[in-house]
């Protein structure tokens, strides 16, 4: 598919265009392409993507709005019949858990986090507990298998959802999965990349979604919440533990489903089971009463 989606932009006829597969997509394809010397990043859309939930009018108005926000790449051509955006190539590296790890990063991710939440109003709304249920149909219409023992946690779920609507945040644009590679460093800034799960959502559910892929310890996640919100205060921590737990949830249910459906080679279901793990974990554990108590609490 990318000869044609070359193919159909008609700035790059008669130029020299040479194309470079990326590593690393969970969902998608990567390629850079170089035209005449100037490079532009193109995603071209995984197998049965549709099953994820993913909507590529939400995403293709989030991109442009979080590029406006200064902290996400230009879009520079949208083919919407190949699903695919072209976008400006962006001169940096490629974060890593490790590189993330490092002191400071934690306030860094957090001021980048706050400037995209700051932008344009995105195009909608993005809540992992509709998404878990929406994932869970999934799950039953296809048989696709669910980790050990998901379907009897689900009342503490909605008890977590009950103590999180008690006062809730109000709603921000968020990119709701950042994973450690949907950063990159150009030694300025940190820019947020990969806009597919994009929407309006608790900031908490991001800073929690990341410390999560961090694996950040509890040093840093009030790192991360004093650089937000000027204070690591007992209600948002507990919100951000609350929200770490939901990431498990969701996109370990995301990851059983990729195990069924997708080409790429990942070990998905092992990916799937560690995150059900750490969710059942801190479910057990004896600070979660703690937090349901905390996150009511102004």
């Amino acid at each position: 598919m990318i000869e044609e989606v070359v193919a159909k932009i008609d700035d790059w006829k008669g130029k020299n265009v040479s194309v470079h597969p990326l590593s690393g997509g969970l969902t998608n394809t990567n390629y850079k392409v170089e035209v005449d010397g100037m490079s532009y990043f193109v995603r071209v859309p995984g197998a049965s993507t549709e099953l994820l939930a993913i909507d590529r009018n939400n995403e293709y108005h989030n991109t442009k709005a979080a590029a406006q926000a200064g902290v996400g790449p230009r879009v520079l051509y949208h083919l919407p019949e190949y699903d695919v955006m072209v976008l400006e190539f962006l001169q940096g590296k490629t974060m890593s858990k490790d590189s993330l790890n490092v002191p400071g990063m934690p306030t860094r991710m957090a001021q980048a986090i706050k400037k995209l939440n700051a932008g344009p109003r995105f195009f909608s709304d993005f809540n992992m507990f509709r998404l878990t249920e929406y994932y869970l149909n999934i799950c039953r219409d296809r048989d696709i298998r669910t980790p050990e023992g998901y379907l009897d946690r689900m009342p503490t779920v909605a008890e977590i959802e009950k103590a999180m609507s008690v006062n809730p945040l109000p709603t921000v644009p968020c990119n709701n999965d950042l994973l450690a590679e949907n950063y990159i460093d150009d030694g300025r800034q940190l820019w947020l990349i990969d806009y597919e799960y994009s929407g309006n959502n608790d900031p908490c559910f991001e800073l929690g979604n990341t410390c999560q892929e961090m694996q950040f310890n509890d040093e840093q996640i009030s790192e991360v919440c004093s650089a937000y919100f000027g204070s690591a205060a007992p209600d948002k921590i507990a919100r951000m533990k609350l929200n770490m737990i939901m990431s498990d949830v969701g996109w370990g249910l995301w990851a059983a489903i990729q195990a069924k459906v997708s080409k790429i080679d990942f070990d998905f279901w092992g990916w799937a089971e560690e995150r059900w793990g750490r969710a059942v974990e801190k479910m057990d554990s004896a600070e979660f009463p703690v937090w349901l108590r905390d996150v009511v609490k102004k």
